[in-house]
């Protein structure tokens, strides 16, 4: 903003000697009393008014997307899908190389985003919804433990980050999926002025176009997109709120299933596919451990979904300039935890990223984690020191100028060095996943120094330790070989499972080890066939989902 930018150029020290301390007339001519009170005034009012302008606290706009991998990017590498107002934050801002989610699935990163707390803190340790107890072994899945329960709603004494920014006169607002609990600890219950389409679920109810069915959301004319409605109300929003600083906090619930897209943009990137080569591959699919992980990124349907995403990011970037407000809004791009490349839709490959969604491996819980603070971060700076989404809360408030609540205990720290060219001291990050995760996740603990990642699982008790710079696939289980640095991390990891009270999954009476390997042994036949048939189908020029492409008619 051209104000913004005077503001700090004419409260300078060279301006103010310049502008206030010139040497008065040679001579013998004395300035009267009155000459004098007036010049006072004027330099006092105009420092103040200056000063005032340059310390206006900077907006913030979070975009938060759901189950969107590494690798889903254009600039994190991807040649297949394309998002170039997405990389734009990227390019102007701090692109950190190693961010991660709190957990390999939704609510419990969205609560430490909003908290500042690991999971077994805040005390959501799955996806709300999921089974725990002996409702998990009603499944049908023969796992071998029973899940522990959970926190089924915010917690109302968290302090919030929404809460924490109003209180310091911040003007909030949240748009997108929200999934931290039912009505009464819904966003306006966690210091949201407006909420936009946040409720109990965590998928898109009645799908991606309109009419929807959400309770916090009127639908638009039919055929309208969820995703670019979201951006829109997002952008009416800091409209409306410009004059004020506020926080935007844009939730996606793209890039989740179902996957759905325009025919359009079907067509686009079924033609793209055709044109890399994709149509003919025979194999997308490989079944490691529990379910088959999905190879290559060559879905159009899941490409478009990306485009979409991208252009409601680009209508939000866009009514920042439009309103002069780019060069005082913190623009902060990150998502929930991998991409799903197994289970659910099977949409994306995070390769060379082991795993995905819901599993222990870094395709499970690697992100991009962009941060664009103007007169802070350097345009296009890299860097690659493992951060994770503990690390928005004190990050954002310390950019705004607010101090963290004393009564909110937070483990994560500010990156505000980082954005400085500075340094943060090293730590381990941790993560408790006790639960099943529907892409084939095991119940496990993860403990991450530097390179080394050592992953403890609880069915049986085993531990493998891999080194990320040399080894990102995570194929090369070094235990064996570098037994004492293991068990040096996983006594670090059992301290502070203990520290954090975290609770974990218990055997199943019930449990039959023959009935799981046939299960396993079934999904890695004849799952396959259909997952290959099914993908296959979707680049195939005569695929149609159904009479209408899910009513998408209006963009």
């Amino acid at each position: 903003m051209l104000l913004h930018r005077l503001c700090k150029e004419e409260t300078s020290s060279d301006f103010v000697a310049k502008k206030t301390f010139s040497p008065l007339p040679s001579g013998t001519e004395k300035v009267s009393n009155l000459g004098m009170y007036n010049f006072i005034f004027l330099f006092l009012s105009y420092t103040l008014f200056f000063n005032g302008l340059a310390a206006k606290r900077p907006n913030v706009l979070f975009i938060l997307v759901d189950d969107m991998g590494a690798r889903d990017l254009s600039n994190e590498g991807s040649s297949f899908y394309e998002s170039p107002n997405i990389d734009r934050i990227a390019s102007e801002g701090m692109k950190f190389t190693r961010g991660y989610a709190t957990c390999q699935v939704c609510s419990p990163s969205r609560a430490s985003i909003l908290t500042g707390k690991y999971p077994t803190n805040h005390g959501i340790t799955t996806w709300i919804g999921d089974a725990a107890g002996e409702a998990w072994s009603k499944r049908g899945r023969n796992d071998s433990h029973l899940p522990p329960e959970y926190e089924r709603n915010l917690r109302a004494s968290e302090i919030t980050l929404a809460e924490a920014m109003k209180d310091a006169g911040y003007k909030t607002f949240f748009a997108g999926k929200w999934h931290l609990g039912s009505e009464g600890s819904w966003p306006t219950d966690h210091g949201f002025d407006i909420n936009k389409g946040g409720w109990d679920v965590g998928g898109p109810r009645g799908g991606f176009f309109a009419p929807y069915v959400n309770p916090n959301l009127a639908s638009g004319p039919d055929g309208e997109s969820l995703t670019l409605r979201l951006g829109r109300e997002t952008a009416d929003f800091i409209e409306t709120h410009k004059d004020e600083p506020f926080l935007a906090y844009l939730s996606f619930y793209t890039v989740h299933a179902p996957i759905q897209t325009t025919q359009a943009l079907w067509q686009k990137y079924r033609g793209k596919a055709e044109k890399m080569g994709l149509t003919i591959n025979k194999e997308r699919f490989l079944f490691d451990r529990r379910l088959h992980v999905r190879q290559v990124q060559d879905c159009p349907i899941y490409a478009g979904m990306i485009e979409q995403l991208d252009q409601s990011v680009g209508i939000v970037l866009a009514k920042l300039d439009e309103l002069g407000l780019d060069d005082n809004t913190i623009v902060c791009f990150t998502s929930d935890n991998g991409g799903v490349s197994s289970g659910d839709a099977y949409a994306t490959s995070n390769l060379p990223l082991r795993g995905g969604k819901g599993r222990q491996w870094e395709g499970g819980i690697r992100e991009p984690f962009y941060i664009k603070a103007p007169g802070v971060s350097k345009q296009g700076a890299k860097n690659a020191t493992p951060v994770n989404g503990i690390d928005w809360y004190p990050t954002l408030l310390e950019l705004c100028g607010i101090d963290i609540p004393k009564k909110q205990k937070v483990d994560g720290v500010s990156l505000v060095p980082l954005l400085k060219g500075k340094t943060i001291q090293n730590r381990p990050l941790y993560w408790h996943y006790p639960h099943y995760g529907n892409q084939g996740g095991e119940p496990s603990s993860i403990i991450m120094e530097g390179d080394w990642k050592l992953i403890h699982y609880h069915e049986d008790g085993r531990d493998e330790l891999y080194h990320l710079g040399n080894d990102i696939s995570e194929l090369n289980d070094l235990m064996a070989k570098e037994k004492t640095r293991g068990q040096q991390m996983r006594i670090k990891l059992d301290d502070w499972l203990k520290q954090t009270n975290a609770q974990f999954p218990k055997p199943d009476p019930k449990f039959d080890s023959a009935k799981r390997k046939a299960r396993w042994e079934n999904i890695d036949s004849s799952g396959k066939q259909r997952l290959e048939k099914q993908h296959s189908y979707f680049l195939d020029h005569t695929y149609k989902p159904n009479k209408n492409w899910w009513g998408s008619s209006v963009d």
